[in-house]
């Protein structure tokens, strides 16, 4: 099942319930709009204004940028290996960890949309669309192969307000 896209108000319920550490990764994948499995895979030592990264589901090579609050506030947690360490020393955070705090933290907020950690990606997405109104562009910054696929995640903002809209013409009949 796919994960669903959420409004701004609604990804702000969802940093604030989470565990710190979780929190960090999923501001991390709000500014880059990296998959949860690269940002978790990332090494302390490449934690910086800008770097590249291959992505574990593409094989493709992507370049990523974080600004400096955010570099602070990972080097301060991070391991000597991980930028996310996991419980297990010489471990990275595991992606379930992260998914099942989302979850909880979505509960918590009693939201009815499917809620994971790729809700964040797609807020991502969403923002660049806002941002610069072009698809291609979107596209190339997802990496991803397909412009349809990009089109999916850009607007999701637009199809879930139709989604809501068609709710409540449904509760209204």
């Amino acid at each position: 099942m796919t994960t669903d896209y959420l409004l701004h108000k609604e990804v702000e319920h969802v940093l604030a319930a989470l565990m710190p550490q979780n929190r960090l990764i999923i501001r991390v994948i709000l500014r880059t709009g990296m998959r949860i499995s690269d940002v978790l895979e990332l090494r302390t030592d490449q934690i910086k204004r800008t770097g590249w990264y291959t992505e574990r589901k593409t094989g493709k090579r992507r370049r990523y940028g974080l600004d400096e609050l955010l570099i602070a506030e990972i080097l301060e947690q991070a391991g000597p290996v991980w930028a996310f360490p996991g419980r297990r020393s010489g471990t990275h955070k595991t992606r379930q960890a992260v998914w099942h705090d989302v979850k909880r933290a979505a509960a918590a907020f009693r939201l009815s949309a499917n809620v994971g950690t790729h809700s964040f990606r797609k807020a991502y997405a969403v923002g660049l669309m806002e941002r610069y109104g072009d698809i291609e562009r979107v596209r190339r910054n997802l990496n991803h192969g397909n412009t349809a696929i990009t089109a999916i995640y850009a607007m999701s903002d637009i199809l879930l307000q139709r989604k809501l809209e068609a709710k409540e013409r449904r509760r209204k009949a």
